[in-house]
């Protein structure tokens, strides 16, 4: 039921703005998780309490997966499963930037099928669904079709270890960030900048409402050995993230070292 469950996810999403901007530079408490987990805020979790109620009140038989909520491997049951991240930039929320964003997906075996990323400070929400274009305040967007040389791609620094790269050096892209690892992938997806990606293992919560609103606007969206991305898992982690037009992704691929993903996820990717 995709074509039910986008206005869901929008109405949520855009009634979720109002409870995160209480907070938003008005020093909000905030606390290290602990580990590579990464600090959280008052503000996160009053936006989780709100997308679970919402949510799972209108789609009781649906699991269940946030960072900001205990997982329950009920979820794992469940044929369809709200993916949330309540404020993906937590940082950047804290600093008092305009970069974070709430990003809610539905994944149905594993495949997401209805997604909306929502910049609040910005008033900028992305959607899309399986049956639906990706859109940007509801119109719709593509990817450029650039080549690697010069391309803009938003990534963290850790993407240019030249361990990464089959000729010990990262390609003659252009390196940018934005703190919302969500928004990063749909400026991608509408084409501002010509690709978004993780070398590294990423969490569910950050990568799946973007990833189907990149591939609906017509980017090749993979992990970052190419693989399919795959949600709902037990580990609620995928292995990192590569989304851009065909013809940049077949060169980013081509320029990859492909490696098995080791390391854990961080918390938040910083520049």
């Amino acid at each position: 039921m995709p074509a039910a469950d986008l206005p869901l996810l929008v109405r949520a999403a855009l009634d979720a703005g109002p409870i995160a901007l209480r907070f938003w530079k008005r020093q909000p408490r905030a606390w290290d998780k602990g580990g590579t987990a990464g600090p959280v805020t008052e503000a996160d979790l009053a936006v989780n309490d709100h997308l679970e109620s919402v949510l799972r009140a209108a789609r009781p038989g649906y699991g269940w997966l946030s960072e900001e909520s205990a997982d329950d491997p009920v979820r794992r049951k469940a044929a369809r499963c709200f993916i949330v991240d309540p404020i993906d930039g937590t940082r950047a929320f804290i600093d008092g930037q305009d970069g974070f964003s709430h990003a809610i997906a539905v994944a149905e075996h594993g495949r997401v099928t209805a997604a909306a990323v929502y910049l609040p400070a910005r008033d900028v929400i992305y959607a899309a669904s399986v049956d639906a274009p990706a859109t940007r305040n509801g119109e719709p967007v593509a990817p450029s079709d650039m080549d690697i040389d010069g391309a803009r791609v938003l990534t963290s620094r850790a993407a240019l270890d030249p361990a990464m790269w089959r000729a010990d050096a990262p390609p003659p892209f252009r390196r940018e960030f934005r703190p919302s690892i969500a928004w990063r992938l749909c400026l991608a997806a509408e084409g501002r900048f010509d690709a978004a990606l993780s070398l590294r293992p990423c969490w569910e919560w950050d990568v799946a409402a973007a990833s189907l609103i990149a591939a609906r606007a017509g980017c090749t969206v993979t992990d970052m050995n190419g693989g399919d991305l795959r949600f709902n898992s037990a580990g609620a982690q995928v292995a990192g993230v590569v989304v851009a037009g065909p013809r940049l992704h077949r060169a980013i691929m081509a320029a990859r070292r492909l490696a098995d993903p080791v390391a854990p996820p961080e918390g938040e990717e910083v520049a």
